[in-house]
């Protein structure tokens, strides 16, 4: 099984939202197709990877640096044993005469190649990518579901606590009993009324609803905020401070009795591996959402995983970030805590199959070869035309 040629485009995914830092009216998503000789059912199989939401198209990165380096090698440099694609050589060829450390943005435009290659490779085997990976990592032990929440609770215009309330309302319809909310946009007053806003629609049930600052307070406006909301027992409070700050992430699970969740900044198992040291996080309570796609991909955090049981911590406690199928099949397949989940915003990369409910805020797989792009609509109107037209380079 060899590499025939790579295309990659620039995909919008704009959305007239804003959280706590940023707005997400110019965002961007790179998506690759990965094309291969290795033929099943009568089709050469092609392989699909994007960007999870949240950083950038990677173009630049991708075409000056990372497919000409995966292009590069032998097919038999980049083969196991068998013969298919390995995803630790491709990713080690992609790696070559880059500098450790500044992950930044290379990690992502890594992620993208690297969630390609792991669809084709499962297309290829002819089975799911959870499938695949319970049976190289978790001994054939593949959850039956996830558990998955709402992300969202942006801020709106006008009227923001009833727009919220009547977003939340959405998201129980649609099958979740779980939801995530913005905090850190406006003050700490105008914040406890949205959030109480949703817990009326939640039935009071503060276990059912996340929190989300996005990095945006310093210690003391944290500290606030954790003061405010520890009755509540909130499902968890997430990245407080910045991703960065470990001192300052340690003050805090030291004042704050309920979970916290962070990680989604960071991208590599080094700055995950720094998290755990010194960011005083609880592996009884709290949460890791690394997101695979940004993280240099699957080979990357399957290091992670690694790392963070050498620690003492179990994967149940990892959700990662991101919505998207991909993480979704890691969680399945290597038995995580479970997934985030877009199901209004981000299109068409954020949510599921298609043809997949969500009960009490639990979804199954379907049984698609591959990360199930197929079986998403929106997301392979998108895919299809590249795998129509053929590699461009």
């Amino acid at each position: 099984m060899r590499i025939t040629g790579i295309s990659d485009i620039v995909v919008p995914i704009k959305s007239s939202i804003r959280n706590a830092f940023i707005d997400f009216s110019a965002m961007t998503a790179s998506v690759v197709a990965i094309f291969t000789d290795a033929v099943k059912d009568g089709r050469p199989v092609v392989g699909f990877g994007f960007n999870s939401n949240g950083r950038y198209a990677q173009q630049a990165l991708l075409r000056e640096r990372f497919i000409p380096r995966l292009k590069e090698p032998g097919a038999s440099e980049l083969q196991d044993g068998r013969g298919l694609i390995d995803p630790a050589k491709a990713w080690a060829a992609m790696m070559k005469n880059e500098k450790p450390g500044g992950h930044g943005e290379r990690s992502v435009a890594v992620g993208v190649l690297d969630m390609a290659i792991w669809d084709a490779l499962a297309k290829a085997e002819g089975v799911p990518l959870w499938k695949l990976l319970a049976d190289r990592y978790n001994g054939g032990n593949a959850d039956p579901s996830a558990w998955v929440y709402a992300a969202g609770g942006y801020y709106y215009p006008g009227d923001d606590a009833k727009s919220l309330a009547a977003e939340m309302r959405g998201y129980l319809d649609r099958g979740y009993s779980t939801a995530k909310m913005k905090i850190g946009g406006a003050d700490l007053a105008t914040d406890l009324k949205r959030i109480e806003a949703v817990l009326q629609v939640l039935n009071g049930r503060g276990e059912n609803l996340c929190v989300d600052a996005n990095g945006r307070f310093d210690l003391d406006t944290a500290t606030a905020y954790a003061e405010a909301i520890a009755s509540l027992k909130l499902r968890w409070y997430e990245e407080p401070v910045d991703p960065l700050d470990y001192l300052s992430h340690a003050a805090i699970a030291a004042r704050y009795e309920g979970s916290l969740a962070t990680g989604e900044n960071l991208f590599s198992m080094q700055d995950a591996r720094n998290l755990i040291r010194h960011g005083g996080l609880r592996p009884d309570r709290d949460i890791l959402q690394f997101d695979p796609a940004l993280s240099y991909g699957l080979v990357e955090y399957l290091r992670t995983l690694e790392m963070l049981v050498a620690h003492g911590w179990s994967p149940r406690r990892c959700v990662p970030h991101g919505g998207h199928q991909f993480a979704l099949n890691i969680a399945v397949g290597l038995g995580l805590g479970g997934n985030e989940s877009y199901p209004q915003v981000f299109a068409p990369f954020g949510g599921f199959a298609d043809d997949t409910p969500i009960r009490d805020s639990r979804v199954k797989m379907p049984d698609i070869p591959g990360i199930g792009f197929e079986a998403k609509n929106d997301l392979y109107a998108v895919m299809k035309p590249m795998a129509e037209a053929g590699p461009s380079r």
